[in-house]
C-alpha cells in the first residue's frame, strides 16, 4: 500500500470522530486517507459499489472505520449513496465531464506555472525520475504504477506553487477524475502518448520556461480527456 501524499492536508472531521478515543480517531483518519487516495488513482471505476465488508478485508481492518470513511467521502461527493445498496462511485454526465476537464486545465495549469519557478534542483531531478518511471510503466502496461507515478509527479509540481488553497481545490477535482483515469488504458493509442506532456514539462523546466510548463500540463489534461471522452460516449449509459 502506497503512503498517501495528502496526509499533511487538513481534512474536515465529523463531530462523531471528535468524540472518539485518539487511537480510534487515528484509524478512522488513516482509513479515510487511504480510501481517498484509492479513489484518486482510479482503483475503483464509475458505478462500482463499495461494500464495507470487501473494503475492510482489502485493508485488513474492521468494519467501523471503513463505514465512517465511506460516509465521509459520500458527504464530500466523492461517493454517492445508492438506495439499499450502500455507496457507489458516481458516474459523470458528459456535460459534467467537460466542465471538470476545463476547470482542471485552468487550476492545474496555474499551479504548474507557479510551481515551476520554485522547484529546486533536487525536486527537478525527482520529477525526471518519475517521468522515467511512467515510461517504464506504460511499456509494461502497468496502469496502477503509471497512475501512482503520475500522481506523485503532479503533486510535487503543484505543491511547489506554495498555495495550499489552490492545491486543495485541485485535490478535490482529482476525487472526481480518479475513477475514470485508469480507463485510459483501454486504448493502446492513448498509452503511446500519455507521457509525452511530462517530457515537455521537463524540457520547459530545463529552459526556465514557466509558461511552457503550464502549456504542457494543460495539454496533458486535454489529451487524456479526449480519450476519456471517447470512452464515455461508447460505454457510459447515462450519456446522450
Amino acid at each position: 500500500m502506497r503512503p498517501c501524499q495528502r496526509c499533511c492536508i487538513p481534512v474536515l472531521m465529523s463531530d462523531s470522530s471528535l468524540d472518539l478515543p485518539p487511537a480510534a480517531a487515528t484509524q478512522q483518519d488513516g482509513t479515510y486517507a487511504t480510501l481517498r487516495q484509492w479513489i484518486t488513482v482510479g482503483k475503483f471505476i464509475p458505478g462500482e459499489r463499495l461494500k464495507i465488508r470487501d473494503v475492510a478485508t482489502a485493508m485488513g481492518i474492521g468494519h467501523m472505520p471503513v463505514r465512517a470513511a465511506l460516509q465521509r467521502l459520500a458527504a464530500q461527493g466523492a461517493l454517492v449513496n445508492s438506495p439499499n445498496a450502500g455507496v457507489a462511485v458516481p458516474r459523470l454526465t458528459l456535460a459534467e465531464f467537460d466542465d471538470l476537464l476545463q476547470v482542471r486545465m485552468l487550476l492545474e495549469g496555474e499551479a504548474a506555472e507557479r510551481g515551476s519557478v520554485r522547484l529546486d534542483a533536487s525536486q527537478k531531478q525527482t520529477l525526471g525520475l518519475l517521468c522515467q518511471r511512467m515510461s517504464v510503466a506504460l511499456k509494461k502496461d502497468d496502469a496502477m504504477d503509471y497512475l501512482a507515478a503520475n500522481e506523485d509527479f503532479h503533486v510535487l509540481l503543484y505543491r511547489a506553487a506554495g498555495s495550499p488553497m489552490l492545491f486543495g481545490l485541485i485535490d478535490t477535482l482529482w476525487l472526481k477524475a480518479g475513477p475514470i483515469s485508469n480507463q485510459l488504458f483501454d486504448y493502446p493509442q492513448a498509452r503511446a502518448v500519455l507521457n509525452d506532456a511530462h517530457g515537455d514539462v521537463m524540457r520547459a523546466l530545463a529552459q526556465d520556461d514557466s509558461a511552457g510548463v503550464r502549456r504542457a500540463i494543460e495539454r496533458d489534461i486535454f489529451v487524456a480527456g479526449q480519450f476519456l471522452r471517447q470512452h464515455y460516449r461508447k460505454k457510459t449509459q447515462c450519456l446522450p
